[in-house]
Order: C-alpha cells, then sequence, then structure tokens
C-alpha cells in the first residue's frame, strides 16, 4: 500500500532548530528560511515558539501564517524595489524580506520603522553586512507603497484584498493579464487557476482564491448533540447541523475531549457521509481515517453499524486508537489485520483519500505552493493504488464512498469515472462543495468533493 504521509494534510509539528529562538521574529526568520530554500514543496509546520512567553508565542504564528498565506503577493511587491529577480536571492534573503514585508503590508499594528530596523539587524547579524543594505533600501519601497485600508476588493490593479476589506497600493500595479491579477492578490499559483478554468467559472474561481486569504473559523459538527453546549461558547452557523466556536480556545479542546457528541468539522468535510445516511450497512470501514473525524460522523449516524478505522500512517493510526481506545463500536485495526479480518464484508467502504487539498487552503496555507502539476499526477497514482488496495474489503453489495477535500476534477470526477469502469459500478451522489466565504465567518465552507459507487444494477447496501 501507498504511503500517503506526505501529501495527506498532516498534523503540523513545531520547527526544531540548532538555535533558541529569542524573539518571534527570530522564530519565524529562522523557519522561513527554511521554507524559502525548498519552494513552492514547503512543508505543512509552525515556528518553534517553546522558549517564548504567550504574547510572542502568538505573534510568531501570525507572522509566519501572513508570510506563508501572502507569499506570492509580497514576493510581487518586493520585487518592485530589487534590481534582480527575487527568485534569484538566496534563502535567507527571501526569507527577511517576505518577513518585513508581510509585517509592513499586513499588519497594521506594528510600526513601519520596526518592522524595517528588525529585519535589516536581523540581515546583519545572520547572513552579512552587505544585506542589510539591500533588505533596508527594499523595505522602505515596500513601505512607501503601502496605502490605506480601504472596501472590498473590486479586481482593481492599484489594491490587494486582505480578509477584511482592501489596502491601497501607491506606485505599484497589480499585472494587467486578469487571471495574473488574481494570482499576485491572492497568492494562488496561477497554474492553480488555469487548471480550474477549465472547469470552473470567474466567479467560482475568485470565490476560490478569496476564501484561501484568512484564517477560517472553527466549526462544529452538532448535528448528533446528546445535550446542550455550554453557554456563550457557540453561534449559529449557516449549514444545518453546524456551529461557530466563539469560546476560548483551551475550553474547546476540553470539550472535545470530553464528549463524543460533537467535534470540529466544517460542513464541506461532512458532507460525504451525510450523503449516504440514508443506507444501512452493518459493517463500514474507514480505510483512511487520520484523526478520526469522519469515523466518529460514521459512528453517529450509523448507531447499529460496527466501524473498523484504520490509518497507513503510523502517527495517525496511534492517535486513531488512542480515541476510540474505549469505543464499543469503532475497531481501530493495522492494516494488514483489517485486510485480513474484513475481507469481502465491508457494506460501506470510505475512501478519505490524501489530496491536494486546494478545497481548504484557507487552513492549509502551504497547499496552493504544493499543487504542481507533479504533485497532483503522484497523487492521482496514489487515489488510484489506495481504491484498488481497499476494494477486496467490499461485500458483494457494498459502496464505496470516496471523499476529497479537493476541488479538482483530476482528483475528484475523474477519479470517479475511472474507479466505476475499472470495477464495474456505478456512479451516484456525486457532490462537490466549492470553497465561499461570502464576507462572514457564519456562511464559511471549504471546498470538498464525494461520491458514491455501487455494483452496477444492485441496489445500495
Amino acid at each position: 500500500m501507498p504511503d500517503p504521509k506526505r501529501n495527506r494534510s498532516p498534523k503540523r509539528r513545531p520547527r526544531n532548530h540548532t538555535t533558541t529562538p529569542t524573539s518571534a521574529r527570530e522564530s519565524v526568520a529562522a523557519l522561513l528560511t527554511e521554507q524559502a530554500a525548498r519552494f513552492p514543496e514547503i512543508e505543512p509546520t509552525e515556528p518553534d515558539t517553546a522558549k517564548l512567553d504567550d504574547r510572542d508565542s502568538a505573534l510568531a504564528h501570525a507572522l509566519y501564517d501572513a508570510s506563508i498565506r501572502r507569499w506570492l503577493t509580497l514576493e510581487y511587491i518586493i520585487q518592485q524595489g530589487l534590481n534582480r529577480p527575487f527568485r534569484e536571492l538566496e534563502p535567507s534573503l527571501k526569507a527577511v524580506l517576505i518577513l518585513g514585508a508581510a509585517q509592513l503590508v499586513l499588519m497594521d499594528r506594528i510600526p513601519a520603522h520596526a518592522a524595517i530596523d528588525q529585519s535589516v539587524d536581523w540581515a546583519k547579524r545572520r547572513i552579512r553586512p552587505g544585506a542589510a543594505k539591500l533588505v533596508n533600501a527594499a523595505l522602505r519601497r515596500v513601505s512607501e507603497s503601502v496605502g490605506e485600508r480601504s472596501g472590498p476588493w473590486s479586481n482593481d490593479r492599484r489594491s490587494i484584498p486582505l480578509a477584511s476589506g482592501s489596502r491601497d497600493l501607491l506606485g505599484i500595479k497589480l499585472p494587467e493579464d486578469e487571471r495574473d491579477r488574481l494570482a499576485t492578490a491572492t497568492s494562488v499559483p496561477r497554474q492553480l487557476i488555469d487548471r480550474w478554468a477549465e472547469h470552473h467559472p470567474r466567479e467560482i474561481i475568485t470565490d476560490a482564491c478569496m476564501h484561501a486569504l484568512a484564517n477560517p473559523p472553527t466549526v462544529l459538527n452538532v448535528s448528533h448533540l446528546t445535550s446542550p453546549l455550554p453557554d456563550n461558547c457557540t453561534s449559529p452557523h449557516a449549514e444545518e447541523g453546524h456551529a461557530l466556536w466563539t469560546g476560548p480556545r483551551e475550553e474547546l479542546g476540553e470539550l472535545l475531549n470530553a464528549r463524543r457528541d460533537v467535534w470540529a468539522q466544517d460542513p464541506s468535510s461532512s458532507e460525504a457521509v451525510r450523503s449516504v445516511a440514508g443506507m444501512e450497512p452493518s459493517i463500514i470501514v474507514d480505510f483512511c481515517a487520520g484523526q478520526g473525524t469522519k469515523t466518529r460522523q460514521l459512528s453517529a449516524t450509523f448507531p447499529n453499524a460496527k466501524v473498523i478505522a484504520t490509518d497507513v500512517d503510523r502517527a495517525r493510526y496511534e492517535t486513531l486508537a488512542q480515541v476510540f481506545a474505549n469505543d464499543e463500536r469503532v475497531d481501530v485495526l493495522p492494516m494488514a489485520e483489517l485486510m485480513h479480518r474484513a475481507r469481502g464484508q465491508a457494506d460501506l467502504l470510505l475512501l478519505d483519500v490524501p489530496c491536494s487539498n486546494t478545497g481548504v487552503m484557507g487552513r492549509r496555507v502551504e497547499a496552493r505552493y504544493r499543487a504542481t502539476p507533479a504533485s497532483l499526477k503522484r497523487l492521482k497514482s496514489i487515489q488510484r493504488q489506495i481504491i484498488e488496495e481497499a476494494r477486496p474489503l467490499l461485500s458483494k453489495t457494498g459502496s464505496i464512498l470516496y471523499a476529497t477535500c479537493s476541488i479538482d476534477h483530476e482528483e475528484n470526477h475523474d477519479q470517479a469515472r475511472w474507479a466505476a469502469k475499472a470495477m464495474h459500478m456505478s456512479v451516484a451522489d456525486e457532490r462537490a462543495s466549492l470553497p465561499h466565504t461570502r464576507g462572514n465567518p457564519e456562511s464559511s465552507v471549504d471546498g470538498s468533493y464525494s461520491v458514491v459507487l455501487s455494483p452496477a444494477g444492485r441496489p445500495r447496501a
């Protein structure tokens, strides 16, 4: 079985450096240097903040998120003040320029002089004295290009969109070509926009790009509550059966650890299992269970079924085993044991496969850069191998529920047609959710895809 660890959205782990960071900016600059060296194949990780106090830790995460989320936008603005291509600079120079520009362009509470002075100092100490001159000149040019905040972005060339509203640009114009302009303004690679344009209209593509600009809200699946949630900690979401978490983050962790009837899950993610809620399976296999979110949903949706879950990644498997250690209806089995014990038994087989994450770029900020043609080709191969590996688990009348958090047809519709033809099955209940925000968290929805593959000519389980 292929190992999807590199392609599935892994749990973010702090990056450990040989030199202990002494400030938020030190921590972020060190990690951005590593990311710049491997760009666009950047890793999903977080800055090392173990030695920082809570305030500096929060600042480090905010600086890093802004830098990665808007890398292409910041690169374009920085380039206007350089005499040579940004991409020819050494990684440490790229890192300090991106970090400095992120503060100047995106973070109003940080004084411009502080952002510039600390960037120059870091370049002098960590790169070389000569680098400080370049950093100083380039960032001063960036600072001069930053205008006031204004209303919603109107796709014009003299401003960039923000998570809320837009910011005017002074002396800089975005590209004239519409797709280049959207790519630059939202930091979504042009190749992704071109790929989506083969199947989606301009408005849908713009929504997807704009959705990637800000951290999306924490959404809870509350469809199966057995008792009320704590007061003043949630507000309604536009999608039925879901709520926004508005309470303290630490209390959310305590709630999710204490209760089995509520979990964090975007409406787009829960749509896959909702699409098969009318079935009556006796045995369900969750083949790529990850952290167990859909496993919980399957168990709650089908109280009379036995759910068996596994994951090929060791860390995720250990998490699954801990989460469902005392669950009477969910068994977590190693892959080899599951393939032996459940062979030919699954009435419903969930394949929530590794994917490009292009439907959740707001949550997986690095996904947009990693979604290259080469990585898409590799992912498609892994997805098909998983389908073939899992196929022997199906009962004679069993159905496959195939799901991704991608909006790419190659990973979704094309794979469904291939699988249906290869396994002599029929396509049913094909659902696609496209990411959008609509201006407020209550209506924010990620992107996803799901399809049911049933035996041709046979009723569902």
